[in-house]
């Protein structure tokens, strides 16, 4: 029994960080992502010390505006980043194989 805790731990460790192993290259096409869909009017207007703006994205929130941080793309936005605007030497070179690459999801 003193031995299945911290085997249950370790793999619960493994496994998220399994999750969340993008590549230098993946991480790069998100931050060029993140920019070309940042909406800087929002942001640029000053706000007090005490006061938030939050950001929704198709009813969904996005994260807390502040200036001169990105917010992250939506699973939707990165995919169709990487389909219509992205570089498709970086796309391949961050997903060689296409495993595991976003796709957009087909409208019927």
């Amino acid at each position: 029994m003193k031995f299945l805790i911290p085997a249950v731990a370790a793999f619960a460790a493994l496994t998220a960080q399994a999750a969340n192993n993008t590549t230098p290259e993946q991480a790069e096409l998100r931050a060029e992502c993140a920019k070309s869909y940042s909406d800087t009017s929002s942001i640029s207007t000053p706000v007090a010390a005490n006061e938030y703006q939050f950001v929704y994205a198709n009813g969904k929130y996005k994260g807390e505006a502040r200036p001169g941080k990105l917010l992250a793309c939506t699973a939707d936005q990165y995919a169709a980043y990487l389909d219509n605007k992205a570089d498709p030497s970086k796309v391949m070179a961050a997903y060689p194989t296409a495993a595991g690459r976003p796709t957009a999801k087909k409208k019927l």
